[in-house]
């Protein structure tokens, strides 16, 4: 997989976006403020990630969704390890913030992510509708954080 940066028409990934972040309003709030990164496959964009800066110590994955015909075949790890590459020099921390969901947790932690805190009924307050993951309601965001150096 061949990541590359991305400038321009960033709503073209909204397919992509929406697999990890299924409001487009939500989403909203953070395209233009953030760097995106997107990983292509023999032409074909199979995983996106938007990377937002929150102070000079701090960045925060908003959005990291891998193409659910590609999912399990290491590209989402493969994209984590190029944004710690990226931002090694730039911050200290990276955070992500994601649901209370047996998909997402164990998958940060293995990348080398730990608990950092939450906020509870992030996704009651902010959704227009219920997010179901994995059979679960989310309710509380969970936010993990990684120490890149």
């Amino acid at each position: 997989m061949n990541i590359i940066p991305i400038t321009d028409n960033k709503k073209n990934f909204l397919p992509l976006l929406l697999i990890a972040d299924e409001q487009e309003s939500m989403i909203d709030k953070y395209i233009e403020k953030g760097e995106m990164f997107v990983g292509i496959k023999n032409g074909l964009a199979v995983a996106v990630c938007v990377v937002v800066c929150l102070d000079k110590e701090t960045y925060e994955i908003k959005n990291l969704a891998v193409h659910p015909k590609h999912q399990h075949q290491g590209y989402g790890k493969a994209m984590i390890k190029f944004i710690c590459q990226q931002y090694k020099e730039k911050c200290q921390y990276l955070l992500v913030g994601t649901g209370d969901s047996p998909l997402t947790i164990p998958f940060y932690k293995k990348c080398g992510f730990s608990y950092s805190h939450q906020i509870p009924n992030f996704f009651i307050d902010n959704y227009n509708h219920p997010i179901i993951e994995a059979g679960v309601q989310l309710v509380d965001m969970i936010y993990l954080k990684k120490t890149l150096h």
